[in-house]
C-alpha cells in the first residue's frame, strides 16, 4: 500500500495520475503517466481535479508547442476541483469547489491535482453543476476581455465573428446586455443557434457576398466595433466594415496589414490574451481572472448566460487525444469536459 499524507479531512497520495505531451507534434499524440503530487507554496492551493475543460488552444500548442514549456508537460487549461490543502489562513478554505483558469507556461491541469495561487480562482455558488463550470474560464473571460477592451455600451453595433464557437456564444450574450446591437457570422446550419443566444443578425461566413450583405443592412457607417475569434484574411477585411477609428479586438495572431487601409481606418487594435495575465506576472490582471470568473459563475449559476453544449470525455490519452483533434477539425459548436475525478 503506497504511503500518504494526511492534509485536514482529506488523504492525498504520493503520486497521481496525469496526461502529459511528450513532445510537440501534428497528430497530438498524448501519453498517460504516474507523477509525484505537486508541492504548493504558501499562497497556493492544492485542488483534487474533478473536470477539465478542453480549448482549442491546447490542440493548437499541442502542435505547434510553446516557448515555456518544458517535456513531458501537462495539458490543459480550464478546471474545476476541491481544495485538499490550503495553508492557515488562506482563503478559499480546505473543502471549497474553485475553478480557475491556470498558467499557461506551467504545467497544465489533466492531472488528478494541480496547484494554483489562491487569489486566481472563484469559488462554485451552491447547485452550479461543475462540469458547466469547467467550460467556462477561457472562452468566457476572452469575450468579457473583448468587450471591455471595446467599451462597449447600449447603441453600439458590433460583428462577433464565429458566433456559434464558445467564444462567439458568450460574447453574443453579454453583448446583448451591455445594450448592443449584435451582428454575427456562422456556418448556415448555426444561424439557428446564434439568433436564439440573441445575435439581430447573423451571416453565413462562407457566403462570396458577405461584405455586400453586411453594409446593405448596416448602412454606410460600418460597425463600432469587431471580435475577430477567426484572424487571417478575415480581420483585415473587418477592419474594411468598421467606422473610421472603429476598434477591434483580435482574438489570433495578427496579419500583415495593408497600410492604405491602416491610414483610411484608422483602426484601434487590441489583442486579447487571457495567458499574458500570467506571463506578465501581473498579479492584478491574475485577480481580475478570478473576478470575471465570479461573473461568469453567476451568469450560468442564474440562467442568465446560456453555456455551450457539455460532450464528456474520458480521463485518458487516447480520448483527450481525438477529443482536442476533433475540436480543431471545425465545424463544433459545443465544449468537451474531462471528468477526471472518479
Amino acid at each position: 500500500m503506497p504511503s500518504t499524507d494526511v492534509l485536514h479531512e482529506y488523504t492525498v497520495p504520493l503520486t497521481m495520475r496525469a496526461i502529459v505531451l511528450p513532445e510537440p507534434n501534428e497528430q497530438i499524440n498524448l501519453a498517460d503517466v504516474e507523477l509525484p503530487v505537486p508541492e504548493c507554496a504558501d499562497n497556493e492551493l492544492l485542488i483534487k481535479v474533478e473536470y477539465v475543460g478542453l480549448n482549442p488552444v491546447d490542440g493548437q500548442f499541442a502542435k505547434s508547442g510553446f516557448c515555456k514549456w518544458q517535456y513531458p508537460h501537462i495539458l490543459g487549461l480550464d478546471a474545476v476541483g476541491v481544495v485538499v490543502k490550503a495553508s492557515k489562513g488562506i482563503f478559499p478554505n480546505v473543502g471549497e469547489r474553485v475553478m480557475w483558469h491556470a498558467s499557461v507556461g506551467d504545467q497544465g491541469v489533466l492531472s488528478e491535482y494541480t496547484k494554483v495561487p489562491n487569489y486566481a480562482v472563484s469559488v462554485l455558488p451552491a447547485g452550479l453543476n461543475p462540469a458547466v463550470a469547467a467550460i467556462l474560464p477561457c472562452a468566457g473571460m476572452a469575450a468579457l476581455i473583448s468587450l471591455d477592451k471595446l467599451s462597449i455600451s447600449e447603441g453600439d453595433t458590433i460583428l462577433i465573428e464565429g458566433g456559434a464557437g464558445a467564444v462567439g456564444q458568450f460574447a453574443i450574450q453579454y453583448a446583448k446586455q451591455r445594450g448592443a446591437d449584435v451582428f454575427a457570422t456562422a456556418s448556415k446550419r448555426n444561424h439557428k443557434l446564434v439568433k436564439q443566444l440573441g445575435a439581430d443578425m447573423v451571416f453565413d461566413y462562407n457566403d462570396k457576398k458577405l461584405c455586400e450583405k453586411i453594409r446593405r443592412e448596416l448602412g454606410p457607417q460600418g460597425f463600432d466595433a469587431v471580435i475577430d475569434t477567426i484572424g487571417g484574411e478575415s480581420t483585415a477585411r473587418n477592419i474594411e466594415l468598421m467606422r473610421f477609428c472603429g476598434k477591434i479586438a483580435c482574438l489570433n495572431p495578427l496579419p500583415c496589414f495593408d497600410q492604405e487601409l491602416m491610414y483610411r481606418r484608422a483602426p484601434n487594435i487590441s489583442v486579447v490574451s487571457l495567458g499574458g495575465a500570467w506571463l506578465a506576472n501581473s498579479l492584478c490582471a491574475q485577480q481580475r481572472l478570478s473576478f470575471m470568473g465570479n461573473l461568469l459563475l453567476e451568469g450560468a449559476c442564474s440562467g442568465d448566460i446560456k453555456t455551450p453544449t457539455l460532450t464528456a470525455v474520458e480521463f485518458n490519452a487516447q480520448a483527450v487525444s481525438d477529443a482536442l483533434n476533433k475540436q480543431l477539425a471545425g465545424g463544433f459548436t459545443g465544449k468537451q469536459v474531462v471528468h477526471v475525478a472518479p
